[in-house]
């Protein structure tokens, strides 16, 4: 008979299944869940509040199987790579809906980036030391990566653009040390909330870079917060096109009208150099966002 304790756990928030299992466990799952609606026993329609059919993982160009004999074994990837790696390099490799096509090279790509992650945490512990920071730029680049992978994570689902907003992330921070335009205690935050952003990806390298830095909780960090009062003049980063091609990138306050980001982006050196003697035929301005130049 029906345990009805079982009612206040359904419907369950994610299913998440192959394409090839639509036919199969999801259809006989909300064919009973029906059932027990019609005898009273459930108070919804469907089984599951959302539905994530993933991708199958192909080897060159074909469906990875048993039968095929074109599989990998796991843990020959994690003897070499560890555990994080392969995580990583699947989630980034393609949005879950969508074939992942199996690559050595980019799981060796997924390695380095870990390691650069790891380079630069212990750099921050053991040998920067900048009292003030000169530049609030990084500051608002943590917030919006804070909500740029809030949203992906939580909303859409895509894990592979909130990895790569983290790596974004990573290179704007790596950049602030080298000009040591940030303080050693943005900077300390800053790596710690990389690593809560990808304690759910890359659980053990972010374990032990939390641990390392003394973070109030290493494992299972609580959901970064972002910093409050760096949003005052808010700096954005607008892209510069060339005939639709990007050129360069400026950084300009928010509230700047088009005549003063059209002024900033045309003092920029990457820009002057692709526009030397040449006529600017019209500017397609999207405010905050980007600006192309149209030339001949």
């Amino acid at each position: 008979m029906f345990n009805k304790k079982f009612k206040s756990w359904l419907p369950v928030d994610q299913y998440i299944g192959g394409i090839e299992h639509a036919i199969l466990h999801l259809l006989y799952a909300r064919f009973f869940y029906k059932l027990l609606r019609d005898e009273g026993l459930v108070d919804d329609d469907e089984p599951f509040v959302s539905l994530l059919s993933q991708g199958m993982v192909l080897k060159d160009g074909a469906k990875m199987s048993k039968s095929k004999g074109n599989t990998i074994d796991p843990d020959d990837i994690i003897k070499k790579y560890g555990a994080d790696t392969i995580r990583l390099f699947i989630l980034f490799a393609a949005p879950p809906e969508q074939n992942l096509e199996w690559s050595d090279s980019a799981i060796e790509g997924g390695y380095k980036f870990l390691k650069r992650f790891w380079k630069l945490s212990y750099l921050i512990r053991n040998s920067y030391d900048v009292p003030k920071d000169k530049d609030n730029k990084i500051l608002i680049k943590h917030n919006e990566t804070i909500d740029k992978v809030s949203t992906d994570l939580f909303k859409r689902k895509s894990y592979n653009t909130a990895i790569a907003a983290v790596m974004e992330f990573f290179n704007s921070l790596s950049r602030s040390i080298d000009d040591k335009s940030i303080s050693h205690e943005s900077a300390k935050i800053c790596i710690s909330t990389m690593a809560k952003l990808l304690y759910p990806i890359t659980p053990h390298i972010c374990f032990t870079i939390l641990s390392e830095i003394k973070a109030e909780k290493a494992s299972n960090p609580e959901w970064p917060d972002k910093i409050e009062g760096v949003d005052v003049d808010q700096e954005v980063q607008i892209i510069v096109q060339i005939n639709g091609k990007l050129r360069s990138r400026i950084y300009a306050k928010s509230d700047l009208n088009e005549e003063e980001v059209l002024k900033i982006a045309l003092e920029d050196q990457k820009t002057k150099q692709y526009l030397a003697e040449s006529d600017i035929l019209k500017t397609i301005y999207v405010p905050n966002k980007l600006i192309n130049f149209v030339i001949k």
